[in-house]
């Protein structure tokens, strides 16, 4: 997970793919999470960055097979490679969306996952102890809460008994019965491979490095915990 690796000094291929996008400036409201305590299960909800995550985390739960509803989002074409049934391929301004209706195996989607990690799984399915629903469309930010209280975790839904995947997710925390938490990236300058001279400019976009601090805010049960992380990735 992208923000615990960074909180915990680990800046790998999958925190740097996760921070192309970003140039110098400051980026709020990122990374959104929010969970609540019910009965016997935790309610949570999350931004688009997580969809990839709780999609491999809910589906190594699975048995042999899973019915998934959703979408596979890719700038490439699939079909070739998606080895289950899919409905139909969307394609708007060559961002293509796979859509998936029916019975497919975990083995499926972690292979596709691996080979391709910047594809984006939209997917949603249940399970024993949990339900996952992902909207089936391609990244976005949170929508605006109530009387203009900045962007809401709204993207992914799961309600799950799993603690383990709680305290992984809400990361350095501890028990809580309600929680929000919110990202700051400030990039403050950007890293330049030692050869730039001698690469395209592609391949500078691809291996330069941000530079910065992430600040995280957690509001805990009505109490705000803040703390920050420096990143070169």
């Amino acid at each position: 997970m992208v923000m615990k690796k960074i909180f915990n000094g680990v800046f790998d291929d999958e925190v740097h793919a996760s921070f192309l996008k970003f140039g110098r400036g400051e980026y709020k409201n990122k990374y959104l999470l929010e969970g609540k305590k019910q009965a016997k299960k935790w309610a949570i909800k999350a931004g688009a960055e997580y969809a990839n995550l709780l999609t491999r985390k809910c589906l190594e739960k699975m048995g042999e097979t899973a019915e998934v509803k959703g979408v596979i989002v890719s700038t490439r074409d699939l079909r070739d490679e998606i080895t289950f049934d899919i409905e139909k391929v969307k394609n708007f301004q060559g961002v293509r969306k796979h859509v998936i209706n029916g019975e497919v195996k975990p083995a499926q989607i972690f292979e596709l996952m691996d080979k391709y990690p910047k594809a984006f799984f939209a997917l949603s399915f249940k399970g024993e102890g949990f339900v996952l629903k992902i909207k089936p469309k391609a990244p976005a930010d949170g929508k605006k809460g109530k009387d203009d209280e900045g962007p809401v975790a709204d993207f992914c839904s799961l309600k799950t008994e799993d603690k383990a995947l709680l305290a992984y997710l809400f990361f350095g925390i501890g028990d809580f019965t309600e929680i929000k938490v919110r990202h700051q990236i400030n990039v403050t300058d950007i890293v330049y491979p030692s050869n730039v001279e001698e690469l395209k400019p592609t391949e500078v976009r691809e291996l330069a490095k941000r530079k910065g601090v992430v600040v995280r805010t957690a509001i805990v049960d009505g109490k705000e915990q803040v703390s920050e992380a420096n990143f070169v990735a």
